[in-house]
């Protein structure tokens, strides 16, 4: 399976932005999605993740409240809609499907990675 994650840009403290993951080569509909940042000269942090149906979502503490993660089967997609964006939400944001039907926090648990989008937000 291939993703294609998109979306990113520059914005300004406070503002929005949505990205999305794409799928093709087969459905993740029965898979855990999740997205991942990792900023210049950080490790790579947990941002959300979605269970299969859509039904079960985790978030790490620093988006909890400002970020939302849905996802559309039918369209093999999976949305973070990022809101009162700060500056050190900058970074580069990658989706990635799970082994299992649910989310998790740990990136070790996900078998395909997008390419990453690249958000920026200025203060």
């Amino acid at each position: 399976v291939q993703l294609q994650a998109y979306g990113g840009g520059s914005v300004q403290s406070g503002g929005s932005l949505r990205l999305s993951c794409a799928a093709s080569g087969r459905t993740f509909s029965n898979n855990g999605v999740g997205w991942f940042r990792q900023a210049p000269g950080k490790e790579r942090d947990f941002v959300a993740a979605i269970s299969w149906r859509g039904g079960g979502t985790l978030y790490g503490d620093a988006v909890t409240g400002r970020f939302t993660i849905s996802r559309d089967n039918a369209r093999n997609t999976v949305t973070l809609e990022m809101n009162s964006l700060k500056p050190e939400d900058t970074a580069v944001y990658y989706c990635a499907v799970a082994r299992s039907p649910i989310g998790s926090r740990d990136g070790a648990n996900y078998q395909y990675w997008g390419q990453g989008t690249l958000v920026t937000v200025s203060s």
